[in-house]
């Protein structure tokens, strides 16, 4: 097994009475990772813990062997970049977005260089985000997080509202990203497909708690 990135240990939460995480311990190693299961499981609240967009009622969770809490959210969230499911962006081009993003960071952006690991000509800087597809959109957003120069990628679903001609290409961009650059991935999904394709390490979970951690061979036999 690779280096432990995150490591969690009998984590819980709760919203409005109902039981999301039950209990989870788990590692991610360094690498790709894949959080597997049905909707409502609760994958995507255990991903949003990882960069304290929210924190657990209990249990720990430590990245690269500190505790999370101790990590400032701001600079963690550089570090550790999510993104979502659904498109965010703001309103004008897309060179806009990634100036904007990297002034958050106090990065450098290298507009050309993002867009192209993102599967975008370097033409896209200027148009406006309201003539993209969903899958440029997605795109977009990858490039967003990429001028932060996180060292963690956190993907929610990305290609769940693609067809599969764009969801194929999607993850061909995220497979060039590992080859080109250190950044490890944990990758939220409800096809066990993507996650043999795409992951080397899974955890699956079902309803709330993580009944399968380990090789991607291994969890998903």
């Amino acid at each position: 097994m690779a280096p432990v990135l995150f490591e969690l240990s009998e984590v819980s939460l709760s919203r409005g009475g109902r039981q999301v995480l039950d209990s989870i311990s788990a590692r991610i190693p360094v690498g790709a990772t894949a959080v597997v299961g049905p909707s409502g499981s609760g994958k995507s609240t255990l991903l949003r813990l990882l960069n304290r967009l929210a924190d657990p009622d209990s249990g720990a969770i430590t990245y690269r062997g500190r505790p999370l809490g101790e990590h400032d959210p701001l600079e963690l969230r550089r570090q550790v970049s999510l993104v979502p499911q659904l498109p965010a962006l703001i309103g004008g081009t897309v060179g806009s977005n990634l100036r904007y993003a990297a002034e958050l960071a106090g990065t450098e952006p290298d507009l050309d260089r993002d867009l192209r690991l993102a599967g975008l000509d370097p033409g896209f800087a200027d148009r406006d985000i309201t003539a993209l597809s969903v899958g440029e959109q997605q795109r977009a957003m990858l490039a967003r997080s990429l001028v932060q120069r996180p060292s963690v990628l956190l993907l929610d679903e990305p290609t769940s509202a693609l067809d599969e001609t764009a969801r194929n290409a999607i993850e061909a961009t995220l497979a060039e990203l590992r080859r080109e650059l250190d950044i490890s991935m944990v990758i939220v999904s409800h096809d066990p497909g993507q996650a043999r394709r795409l992951s080397d390490w899974v955890i699956r979970v079902e309803r709330g708690r993580a009944v399968g951690c380990g090789s991607a061979a291994e969890v998903l036999a």
